[in-house]
Parts: structure tokens; C-alpha cells; sequence
């Protein structure tokens, strides 16, 4: 996918849908790599050998094709991820005290410049435009497997839960595999993201490897994915607001097969949005345990997950969960909008 786009939290497997809302949107997978094994030969024979040479080269294209649209979309609203980050993991971090923190998105967006320089922006994006490619690459490898295995039978017209049910599962099964990859480089984006420091001395990471080699020599591995759990369980939850919303949102269209591209794009928006909204505390939480890797002792703010749902709603109150969560919206509304445009481009290219 143009990754999780939105977001929400880039965690998210968004199912595929309708295709319009796709292209306007960049919120579902695209169907790369989906064509006929079975492709006529002149004689009118089946070649599967042509038919798989096809369907790789349609899949190339394809991821190609995405890759590029993913680096315009994320590159275009790094800022706005940024400054989402920072208010979402600011009461963790060591570098923020409690008299520097921000204290909204516009002293946000004021003050980054100023006190870290426009560049600063865009810290974390690098991992975040690179974690595109292994999570597509994963999906196309494993999708079809996790199909068979929680869908293989089921109509979802005659069993509507039984197909709900799976397709919960597969995408919590898709999500967890992908990110068993690329967690690291997810971790490694909101470190960098939440790194305040202006100049190299006063910045706790130099860049996305010294990210990842400093925590693996301090942490190990296991720093490397603190709050990979309660990412999972964020998928899970991400899929069933997604799912329920969508339904029904389909169900108020004529005619969901000839959607006007704007239509498509705000359907798509709304129906993110409100998932990413749904399941927002589980990404807040996940990288506040990001931010315990590489702490020791009395700097270490959670004992674990459980006690770090617990404190958050103790110390900050439940709408500390949800900091940050406007900017996420209005990420996923400027990502879209640049797909639109890139798919529009596309026509005339």
C-alpha cells in the first residue's frame, strides 16, 4: 500500500474495495501482480509460463508504480506526521520537559522551524518511505496463504460474521507477519520523529542506522520492537471499525460501481478517518513503548503495556490517548489529494 496511508497510523491494512476509492485515496491495496495465470498461448493453448512472466512483470509495474506514489504522499506530509508524533510522545520523551512542551498543532508547526530548522521536518521520513517496499513485497507473498486459510469456503453473502471474523483474522495475521519485518524501521521513524535535538550534538540519533545500531546495542533485539503487540491488537481493531464503517457507507450509494472520483476520495476519507479515530489509542500507546527503548533504571516510564494504558490514563486523562489524533486526519485528507493528483497525472503521462 502507499503504506498504511493514514495512519492512521502506518500500522493499518486497509482491505480492497472499491477501486475508485483506491486510486482517490491510496487507502486500499492496490491489485498488483492480480491477472490470469492462464493465458492463451497463439494455438490457443494455456501457457502458465507466459501467464506467471505476465503476472510478475504486471506486479513489478505495479509495486513500482505504488512505490512512487508512496514516496510523493509520505514525503508531502511528513510535516503534518511530524508534528502528530511529537504531540503524541512528547510527555515521554526525555529531551521535552514539562515547560518546553508543545501545546497544540500550531505552536507545533510555529516552533519546529524555529528551534530545530525547517529541514527538521521531515526526520523519520526516510525509514517511513522505505518501509513501503518490504510491507508490499510481504502482502504479495503471504496474502493469498492467509485467504485460503480464514476465508477458503465462506460466502460472505450466506455467512456474513464467519467472513467478517476471517478477514479480521487474515489481516491481524498479514499485519503481524509484515510487521515481524519492518517494525524496526517503524520504530526507528518515530525515534527520529521524536528527536528534538537542533544541531549533531544535541540530537540524540545522527540519522535512521545510528537509530537502529545505537538501541540494538543497548536493548537488543527486543528494544528494537517494544509495543509490537499492542500494534497487532491495533490492527485487529482498526479492521473491524474499518469494516463496519464501510459497509455502511457502500450501503448509502446507488451505485457503488460508478462513483464519482471526489465521491470515492471523501467516502474513503470519512471511513479512515473514523477507523483511525477508533484506533488511535492503540498507536499512541505503541509508541510511547517505542519510546522506552534504550532507558534504564529510573528512566524507564512503563513496566509494560497494561501499565502504560494505566498511567497514561492516570497522569494525563483519556484524551491524552487521542493527542495528535486531528493531525492524522488532516495527514490522511493531504496524502489522499496527492494521489488524486498523481492518478490524474498518470492519464496523460
Amino acid at each position: 500500500m502507499a503504506a498504511a496511508r493514514g495512519g492512521a497510523s502506518s500500522y493499518r491494512e486497509r482491505p480492497r474495495v472499491i477501486r475508485g476509492a483506491a486510486r482517490a485515496a491510496g487507502t486500499f491495496v492496490r491489485r498488483g501482480g492480480e491477472v490470469s495465470a492462464r493465458c492463451l498461448s497463439p494455438g490457443g493453448a494455456v501457457g502458465p509460463a507466459r501467464g506467471m512472466g505476465d503476472q510478475a512483470l504486471s506486479f513489478v509495474k505495479d509495486f513500482l508504480a505504488g512505490g512512487i506514489a508512496a514516496a510523493v504522499s509520505k514525503t508531502a506530509v511528513a510535516p503534518i506526521e511530524r508534528v502528530k508524533l511529537l504531540l503524541q510522545v512528547q510527555h515521554a520523551s526525555k529531551q521535552i520537559t514539562a515547560d518546553k512542551q508543545y501545546k497544540g498543532i500550531v505552536d507545533c508547526i510555529v516552533r519546529i522551524p524555529k528551534e530545530q530548522g525547517i529541514a527538521s521536518f521531515w526526520r523519520g521520513n526516510l525509514a517511513n518511505v522505505i518501509r513501503y517496499f518490504p510491507t508490499q513485497a510481504l502482502n504479495f507473498a503471504f496474502k493469498d496463504k492467509y485467504k485460503q486459510i480464514f476465508l477458503g469456503g465462506v460466502d460472505k453473502h450466506k455467512q456474513f460474521w464467519r467472513y467478517f471474523a476471517g478477514n479480521l483474522a487474515s489481516g491481524g495475521a498479514a499485519g503481524a507477519t509484515s510487521l515481524c519485518f519492518v517494525y524496526p524501521l517503524d520504530f526507528a521513524r518515530t525515534r527520529l520523529a521524536a528527536d528534538v535535538g537542533k544541531g549533531a550534538t544535541e540530537r540524540e540519533f545522527s540519522g535512521l542506522g545510528d537509530c537502529i545500531v545505537k538501541i540494538f546495542k543497548s536493548d537488543g533485539l527486543k528494544g528494537l520492537y517494544q509495543g509490537f503487540s499492542v500494534s497487532v491488537q491495533g490492527i485487529i481493531i482498526y479492521r473491524a471499525a474499518y469494516f463496519g464503517v464501510y459497509d455502511t457507507a457502500k450501503g448509502m450509494l446507488p451505485d457503488p460501481k460508478n462513483v464519482h472520483i471526489i465521491v470515492s476520495w471523501m467516502i474513503a476519507q470519512s471511513v479512515t478517518a473514523v477507523a483511525g479515530l477508533v484506533s488511535y489509542p492503540f498507536d499512541t500507546v505503541r509508541r510511547r513503548m517505542m519510546m522506552q527503548s534504550g532507558r534504564k533504571g529510573a528512566d524507564i516510564m512503563y513496566k509494560g503495556t497494561i501499565d502504560c494504558w494505566r498511567k497514561i490514563a492516570k497522569d494525563e486523562g483519556s484524551k491524552a490517548f487521542f493527542k495528535g489524533a486531528w493531525s492524522n486526519v488532516l495527514r490522511g485528507m493531504g496524502g489522499a489529494f496527492v494521489l488524486v493528483l498523481y492518478d490524474e497525472i498518470k492519464k496523460y503521462v
